[in-house]
Parts: C-alpha cells; sequence; structure tokens
C-alpha cells in the first residue's frame, strides 16, 4: 500500500511539474540541448509568440487582425498541406511583418517519421514556404525530436525551435486556461507556443484578446523568434543564445 501511495504522489508530481513548466526544468532541457531553442537569455523586456498548424482561412486572419491591433508579430509554424489554395493569407502573413516556420507537411507527430521520410517531408514544405521568403526555423509536430532530425535539418540550414511556455492549448479547450499559464510564467526572452487551425485557432483568438494587452501594460514587445534571438545580449562563447 505504501508503495502504491508512493508513486501515485510522484506520478501527481511529475505530471503537476510537466503541466506548470518551472524554468528550471525548461532550462535544463536548454542546456542538454544547445542546439534547440526554448528561449533566449536578454535583459530586454521582449518574448516571441509562435502559432502552430496554420494557415487556416477563418482563424488566421482573427489572429492577425489581433496582433495587429496590439502591435505584436509572430513566427507561424505552417504545415505546408495547408497552404494551397491559400497563398495570398501567406504572403499577407509575411506582408504584415510575421515570420514563417516549418511545421512539416501534415499533422503528424515527426518523431514517428524515418530519417528518410522525415527529411522528405521538411524539404517538401521548404520548397512550398521557401516561395514567400527565407525560413530558417523549424518545429516538430508533436513536440518531440531526436538526433537525427536535429542533424539533417541542421545540414539543410534550419534549427529546431521549441518554447518555454506552452499552455497547453491544443487540448485543453479553456482559452482562460491559456492567457493565465502565459501570463503567470512569462519572463523576458520567453517563447510562447498557441494554435492555429479550426477551434484551436479560435481558442488562440479569445487568449491572444487578453494576454495580448496584458503584455502590452507590463512593458513587453512580442516579437518573432528571429527578433528574440537578435535581442540576446548574453550567450555562452561559442554557444547559440538559448
Amino acid at each position: 500500500m505504501i508503495a502504491v501511495i508512493a508513486l501515485t504522489v510522484g506520478g501527481l508530481f511529475s505530471g503537476l511539474v510537466v503541466l506548470y513548466q518551472p524554468h528550471w526544468l525548461v532550462a535544463e532541457l536548454a542546456e542538454r540541448s544547445p542546439e534547440v531553442l526554448y528561449f533566449v537569455e536578454t535583459r530586454e523586456r521582449v518574448v516571441a509568440l509562435t502559432i502552430d498548424d496554420g494557415p487556416d482561412p477563418e482563424t488566421t486572419p482573427e489572429i492577425l487582425r489581433v496582433l495587429a491591433r496590439h502591435g505584436a508579430q509572430a513566427t507561424f509554424f505552417l504545415i505546408s498541406r495547408r497552404i494551397e489554395g491559400h497563398e495570398p493569407l501567406v504572403a499577407r502573413i509575411v506582408r504584415e511583418g510575421h515570420e514563417l516556420g516549418n511545421h512539416l507537411t501534415r499533422d503528424r507527430s515527426s518523431i514517428a517519421l524515418s530519417a528518410r521520410e522525415f527529411e522528405a517531408a521538411l524539404l517538401e514544405a521548404d520548397r512550398t514556404l521557401s516561395r514567400f521568403g527565407p525560413v530558417r526555423w523549424f518545429r516538430p509536430t508533436g513536440g518531440w525530436y531526436d538526433e537525427p532530425m536535429l542533424s539533417i535539418a541542421a545540414d539543410h540550414g534550419y534549427r529546431c525551435a521549441l518554447g518555454s511556455i506552452y499552455p497547453y492549448d491544443a487540448l485543453i479547450p479553456w482559452p482562460d486556461f491559456a492567457a493565465f499559464h502565459v501570463l503567470s510564467k512569462v519572463r523576458p526572452g520567453s517563447i510562447i507556443i498557441l494554435h492555429d487551425a479550426g477551434t484551436r485557432g479560435r481558442r488562440t483568438v479569445e487568449a491572444l484578446r487578453q494576454i495580448l494587452p496584458e503584455l502590452n501594460r507590463r512593458g513587453f514587445d512580442v516579437v518573432t523568434l528571429s527578433q528574440l534571438v537578435d535581442s540576446a545580449v548574453r550567450t555562452r562563447p561559442g554557444q547559440h543564445p538559448k
């Protein structure tokens, strides 16, 4: 019985740690994988906003309107096979000062792909996305990666970007929770992950309506990943900014 209780308590503690995402845990992950961007060390009150899984002809324009209203910019990790027929929307994302990221070709966990399949998907998405401008970041679908994936991406000029604040908005259907989670965790150099497309996109619109005015009130600028990296003022010798 004591062993069962200990396992239960340990499991609950581990679950709470994962859900809460303490900065020490994210920093440890970043230390173990310096080639992956989780956050940036900076003195500036600046954070990066990233939005996965678009484009969506209904929700992406709403997200763009909220961003414009609050002077925010973001990196949109697009799924390339969702772009066909929506090219003007992708061009609008770039025209309004946002950045494109490579989220491969479809919403299937990247870690399930073989190295050859991953490379093919990365390059297929790259051919589509590069028509709209340079793309330097990729994010694995599902959020899991391995060393072959990172090596292949680097060979093709990409760096993996994850994040330090993820409110599980793909799973928890409450915009208020997403907003609370982001605002309670945010700090200079944070990278925020939210989602587009369908009901997830509608939730992101509602969450951003709470998040962005409060970040503005706190004096934060909301920028793209590349802009965030450019703001880094403290990095370890010979390493990329974390």
